[in-house]
């Protein structure tokens, strides 16, 4: 995951009563503040290097607010109620616009206000977001701000000098501004091994003249989590198309050379033809290493191994607020996936640190979750990655010590992909070291601490910190606990493995070398992950990429253009994708909404899941471990799956 730190301060909300349906003239006499994205908190900590020419193109999306919201959620509650009438009758992109979305006369009169100032606009069909293309010197008028060139971590951008203001009678139905900076904040959650761990198996990554060998391949993982008792009966997504969020862009023959290489067998006519890449909002730039292409290729090469017949969309957006809202705005409007995954993200300490009390919830976050409710009426599965930092997911990017998930995967409308540690007889590295495990268990890189005098550290705790990484999962500042987590043992009550104590205000930490277990109690946010699979890149996988070249340091396999030792939370994310295409061919047309469903058949006497319930450092994300006897453990959520199973379950909730 690429760093990124930055302090980030709250958009604050307007609620306007009522909303006069007017275009409010260039000279409207009120004007209101409206929320943006990450632009103040950017602009906290950056120099400035003087006004923006106002002849530099500017691209700005306006995220409104959803319609009759509680007949809404109550409708996605409906869609995945056995025996409810509306039970997997999902609406239309249409539908949603006319239902939930604002209403033409509303955005009629934001696009006029727009144009007055020669700014264009285009309406995305799901009427919650409104792209605006002008110049920087037409945003200033129109907001009222001076957009200024800044930098910030060597990263130079466009941010504006203060909030931004619109006619009051406009402001109302806006949920966020996003694009007023083009600061990029996300990162991949795609993971390396650590050099110094491989310099004691320096030729620990092999080939057999085709494929790498000491990795977990295609095969063996079907066989970990069962999917291959779907392909084998010849359920292979037949019919479905699957999408990819992404930030950075893929170059779509390395998809096609990792699946020959693995012998991939597709029986649909259009088999070098799978993937379809649609570029969003000016797309996000020629693949290279420097932007994350290596996670897009992944993403496409783990959903498509997983389901061979399935064609994939990618959605390349710029690593921009309004690019990657937009994205999703793009996929969900255009209701062509069944599924729908990403692997980028940042913290939810980074999307506002004025959150950890509780006691807001930015509209930045809230975006995100619009679109995923709006994926939930139309029956589009969602997945997201949950980050690659153990408990404390703000190290990656704020670089602050408290326990943090997330964003966005924290909404309580997608999935969240957390991840797991395989035995070490399924890695080439772990039995040359000295790290024996003997189960599945939850990804925390803890286990290597104790050897950090084999490694050359001078003591365990500076060794701990140079190998920090783990399943992200916790519970969410923002979103508080959705129904279908009440009452689930283990998502209140936990055990935790106390290594670190953040200390000196969550800038430092307390390390103890023989940590206790200790018991707490949530505070009422949405718990994630929601299940789990393999993640470790000890125990991890290969990508092809023609980006791999011996210059970039990273082809280490003996064979061209193949890496070995990659991992993340982001290798989930996409197989639970390609995972959700089977099981949508089995079913016969799309599932929905994932989660209610699943913790349901969780809790049945025969759960498709095996929880990960061991408590203390044997199965510890850094600080979550499992409870004795419990469904749900904050590391790996519900736990692994037995995929054939829960395509049965998915399967016989429909018959009652």
């Amino acid at each position: 995951m690429r760093n990124m730190r930055f302090a980030l301060a709250s958009a604050s909300a307007l609620v306007v009563s009522t909303l006069a349906l007017t275009s409010g003239g260039a000279a409207a006499a009120s004007r209101s503040v409206v929320p943006q994205g990450l632009t103040r908190a950017v602009t906290t900590n950056s120099t400035v290097f003087g006004n923006t020419p106002a002849n530099t193109p500017v691209t700005v999306s306006i995220i409104l607010t959803t319609r009759n919201t509680y007949q809404l959620h109550q409708f996605i509650q409906n869609t995945v109620t056995p025996g409810n009438p509306q039970f997997r009758r999902f609406l239309t992109t249409q539908q949603f616009a006319q239902q939930y979305g604002q209403s033409p006369e509303v955005i009629q009169s934001i696009v006029n206000y727009f144009q007055q100032y020669g700014i264009t606009a285009s309406v995305y069909p799901d009427n919650l977001d409104i792209t605006l293309n002008g110049t920087a010197g037409q945003f200033d008028q129109a907001f009222n701000i001076q957009l200024q060139n800044m930098e910030h971590h060597h990263q130079r951008f466009h941010a504006p000098n203060h909030n931004p203001t619109m006619p009051s009678n406009l402001a109302g139905p806006i949920l966020a501004v996003l694009g007023l900076t083009n600061y990029a904040p996300f990162s991949s959650t795609a993971v390396h091994t650590s050099p110094a761990v491989m310099a004691k198996a320096p030729n620990a990554f092999s080939n057999n003249g085709t494929t790498p060998t000491g990795v977990t391949t295609p095969t063996q993982f079907q066989s970990l989590y069962n999917i291959s008792g779907l392909t084998s009966q010849g359920d292979l997504g037949q019919g479905q198309t699957l999408g990819i969020v992404t930030l950075a862009s893929v170059n779509p023959s390395d998809a096609y050379a990792f699946w020959n290489a693995y012998g991939i067998k597709t029986t649909t006519p259009n088999a070098g033809n799978r993937i379809s890449l649609v570029n969003i909002d000016g797309g996000a730039g020629a693949p290279s290493l420097a932007t994350g292409s290596e996670e897009t290729t992944l993403d496409v090469e783990q959903s498509g191994a997983v389901a061979p017949d399935a064609n994939i969309i990618v959605y390349q957006a710029p690593n921009t607020d309004y690019g990657f809202v937009d994205a999703y705005a793009r996929a969900i409007s255009d209701n062509q996936v069944g599924s729908l995954s990403a692997s980028w993200g940042i913290s939810e300490t980074a999307v506002n640190y004025e959150i950890q009390n509780g006691q807001e919830s930015p509209n930045y976050a809230q975006a995100f979750d619009e679109m995923y409710q709006e994926a939930a009426a139309q029956g589009i599965s969602t997945f997201t990655a949950t980050g690659d930092y153990g408990a404390y997911q703000a190290v990656s990017d704020l670089g602050t010590t408290n326990l943090a998930v997330g964003n966005p995967a924290d909404s309580p409308y997608v999935t969240a992909a957390g991840g797991t540690t395989l035995p070490s007889s399924y890695s080439s590295i772990l039995p040359q070291i000295g790290v024996t495990i003997t189960q599945q268990r939850a990804w925390g890189w803890d286990y290597f601490w104790p050897l950090w005098q084999k490694f050359g550290a001078p003591n365990e705790f500076t060794w701990a910190q140079e190998v920090f990484g783990g399943s992200n999962g916790g519970y969410s500042v923002i979103f508080p606990e959705p129904s279908y987590q009440r009452g689930v043992a283990g998502v209140g009550h936990f055990s935790a493995v106390q290594w670190l104590t953040p200390i000196n205000n969550n800038t430092s930490w307390e390390f103890h070398a023989n940590p206790p277990t200790v018991q707490g109690q949530s505070n009422g946010g949405r718990a994630m992950p929601d299940l789990a699979m393999n993640a470790d890149p000890y125990t991890g996988y290969a990508i092809y990429s023609t980006l791999f070249t011996p210059s970039s340091g990273l082809a280490n396999t003996g064979l061209p253009n193949w890496s070995a030792g990659w991992g993340g939370t982001s290798f989930v994310a996409p197989q639970l994708n390609g995972v959700a295409a089977l099981i949508n061919t089995k079913a016969g047309g799309r599932v929905g909404f994932w989660n209610p469903q699943i913790y349901s058949f969780a809790q049945q006497q025969n759960s498709p899941f095996t929880p990960l319930d061991a408590t203390g450092a044997s199965n510890d994300n850094l600080y979550y471990s499992g409870s004795a006897g419990t469904i749900y453990n904050p590391a790996t959520g519900l736990g692994t799956p037995n995929v054939a199973a829960l395509a049965k379950d998915f399967i016989q909730e429909a018959s009652h």
